[in-house]
């Protein structure tokens, strides 16, 4: 008898990858089809669509014989159980949610895909080491509350109370939008996870940047994840009369506050780094007013954490010393600190040798400059993930593409990834 894909870690490609890939991407589409706005893409935690969307990829899931249920932090589970009943899970999956006016792909394409390999894997998960689950993460992106990863957070036993009396645009606190949402506040330590029930986490994700597109290459390791930290910041200066105050005595706050916008880029340029001011807004916002106060926020990330860090103290000691010379107030609060992870060098191992099965002889090696689930659960679980090419790098916009050949590759490697990890647990 000749031995099974899961004792050799064999790519067992589908007869045709391609029709694969394009039953992927409708998938994909028709997620994209559950949306909060008109004219695009917007699916926040804990919303009507959130709800839908949970409702969808459960059917999916169902539809291969996995066990489903939601979490009491809204994630969305599948699990097929291994050789025997109740044995550690390995966990494929990503994200769900999006910014707004959102591409497709980010997140979905690595749910969509992690629920195909399982569906590959069915009918031969009774002969794997360990259960195979897929997860649908429901908040990585924090649009919604201004903070993210809180459904990986949650499922990694680091919960976070004060994140309850947070408030949307609408003043909803995440206490409220959960009950609405037919969670129990007071059950969300059940969405924990314990290091003993997993094996590891591994997440399919296009690449949200343009080095698979230069290197003509559809799929990549990634070594580490970037940690990323975000503030709210605010330049408090007087409103007068446009009109009848002199510039002598004008405390322009959108003044300082495009100044300190300058100097965010000059100085994650010349320091390496990446820092991003994506929303700025001047009050009270009159025409003839000059500006008293400006609310912005400013998301920081490097490859190192420590790089990160003094590239933050950086921006902020430049922001303080020019407002204080304008006559000024510069502040700056953080609301969310992510730290950077390395990928464990074991599932790196499995990855690279899945993408080299697909045809890649050297796999390209990249640190993801964005932020991800992956990150989170690397507190309970070691992690790996695996780039899809997407065409020039756009992501967290509409124009966000794959083609049905690069989510082949990337569901062989993926499948791949699997069955070797089985292969060296065997």
């Amino acid at each position: 008898m000749s031995p099974h894909p899961a004792q050799t870690g064999a790519v067992n490609c589908a007869a045709d990858p391609v029709s694969d890939a394009r039953g992927v991407l409708d998938r994909c589409d028709e997620l994209a089809a559950v949306s909060a706005i008109e004219h695009g893409i917007e699916r926040v935690h804990l919303s009507p669509e959130h709800a839908r969307v949970n409702e969808m990829a459960a059917a999916w899931m169902a539809e291969i014989g996995m066990r489903t249920w939601r979490d009491q932090a809204g994630n969305q589970w599948g699990r097929l159980e291994g050789r025997e009943p109740g044995l550690p899970a390995l966990v494929l999956g990503s994200h769900l949610d999006t910014v707004t006016d959102a591409g497709r792909y980010d997140g979905v394409l690595g749910v969509t895909s992690a629920i195909e390999v399982a569906r590959r894997l069915a009918p031969r998960a009774c002969e794997l080491p360990f259960a195979l689950e897929v997860v649908a993460f429901s908040d990585e992106e924090g649009t919604r509350f201004s903070t993210a990863l809180m459904g990986s957070f949650a499922v990694a036993g680091n919960w976070h109370e004060d994140w309850w009396d947070r408030a949307d645009r609408d003043g909803t606190t995440v206490r409220e939008a959960a009950e609405a949402f037919g969670l129990d506040p007071a059950r969300v330590h059940e969405a924990a996870r314990r290091r003993e029930e997993l094996v590891g986490y591994l997440e399919l994700h296009i690449e949200q940047g343009p080095h698979l597109e230069a290197a003509d290459r559809p799929l990549a390791v990634v070594t580490s994840i970037a940690g990323a930290r975000r503030f709210t910041g605010r330049v408090v200066g007087e409103a007068r009369h446009a009109g009848g105050t002199p510039y002598p005595k004008r405390r322009d706050a959108l003044v300082g506050a495009s100044e300190v916008v300058l100097a965010v880029e000059r100085l994650a340029v010349e320091r390496g780094g990446i820092a991003t001011v994506g929303r700025l807004q001047a009050f009270p916002g009159g025409v003839n007013v000059v500006p008293g106060l400006v609310e912005f926020s400013l998301d920081v990330r490097a490859e190192h954490d420590e790089d990160r860090d003094a590239l933050v103290e950086a921006i902020r000691a430049y922001a303080e010393q020019f407002c204080a010379g304008r006559g000024l107030e510069f502040e700056l609060s953080e609301v969310h600190n992510a730290a950077g992870v390395y990928c464990d060098a074991g599932l790196v191992e499995s990855v690279t040798a899945a993408i080299t099965a697909t045809g890649d002889a050297e796999p390209l090696r990249i640190w993801s400059r964005a932020g991800h689930d992956a990150m989170a659960i690397a507190a309970i679980a070691p992690v790996a993930m695996i780039f899809v090419r997407c065409e020039d790098g756009i992501s967290h916009a509409p124009g966000e593409n794959v083609t049905p050949a690069d989510v082949a590759a990337g569901l062989d490697a993926f499948e791949a990834a699997v069955l070797d990890l089985a292969a060296r647990r065997s």
